[in-house]
């Protein structure tokens, strides 16, 4: 079964798969721009009401989260959708919704500490405390080490290989269980690639749409440039000089937040 979807994945499309191959990117791309959209509005919101981060719930926290993680991650993973999607095509899988929902809900899951973390620092970011700097300090500190790792190589390997993937775990997807599965496992390297990246923007102010921006474009380049292996070496320099100026003055945190 998984060789049969890996063999139709992999056969270049044409006809309908031509349609295909511009409709799925299409529809994953819009979904992005939804996420951006609705997080540039929680951004407005929350920058406009001070004492927002008293009464806001944790499921509306939740939807923003959600969306940020769509805005965030699904142009990185593209290449992957896409070689789900022709297996879709061709009844070997489930439908490609199921793949992209299970990638997403373990994505959404971090949505708790993520608001715990939010409620606590909101207030001394806004006003620039120190403990503040330096705890955004040492998490950027924190994220430069991990992108050296290796299990940040072994996982960022997994998301640099679509075709690898599939080999390794695309079994049993024609049911909806396995395809949600399938998007659970892959999400699960993403996390092990970004989740340093991502308290890297809690730790800054979870909403901040800049460093939104910064972080996505890391995140695509790593997982799909040529030298994503580099980009991400590279990136942990970026990282720990920032990191340090943090730590020497924490007062600099009102300038890049």
């Amino acid at each position: 079964m998984r060789s049969a979807a890996l063999r139709v994945a992999s056969r270049p499309a044409g006809g309908d798969g031509a349609m295909l191959a511009l409709v799925v990117p299409a529809g994953l791309l819009l979904l992005a721009l939804a996420g951006w959209w609705w997080s540039a509005r929680m951004a407005g919101d929350m920058t406009g009401m001070g004492g927002m981060g008293a009464t806001m719930s944790f499921g509306a926290f939740a939807l923003a989260w959600a969306a940020m993680m769509a805005a965030m991650m699904l142009p990185a993973v593209l290449p992957v959708v896409k070689l789900y999607a022709r297996a879709a095509e061709k009844g070997r899988a489930a439908p490609v919704g199921f793949f992209v929902a299970g990638y997403l809900a373990l994505w959404t899951v971090l949505a708790l500490p993520g608001y715990l973390a939010w409620r606590t620092l909101e207030a001394p970011l806004a006003e620039g405390q120190a403990w503040a700097g330096r705890l955004a300090g040492a998490t950027l500190l924190a994220a430069a080490l991990w992108q050296l790792t290796p299990l940040k190589s072994v996982c960022l390997r997994h998301c640099r290989s679509p075709i690898g993937f599939f080999l390794r775990f695309g079994g049993r997807i024609r049911r909806p269980a396995g395809a949600l599965r399938m998007g659970l496992t892959h999400g699960a390297f993403c996390l092990g690639c970004c989740w340093a990246l991502f308290a890297v923007l809690v730790a800054l102010g979870t909403m901040n749409l800049l460093w939104m921006a910064l972080l996505t474009a890391l995140i695509v380049l790593e997982k799909n440039a040529p030298h994503g292996e580099r980009i991400a070496s590279a990136a942990a320099f970026g990282l720990a000089l920032l990191g340090a100026v943090l730590l020497t003055d924490p007062t600099m945190l009102v300038h890049i937040t």
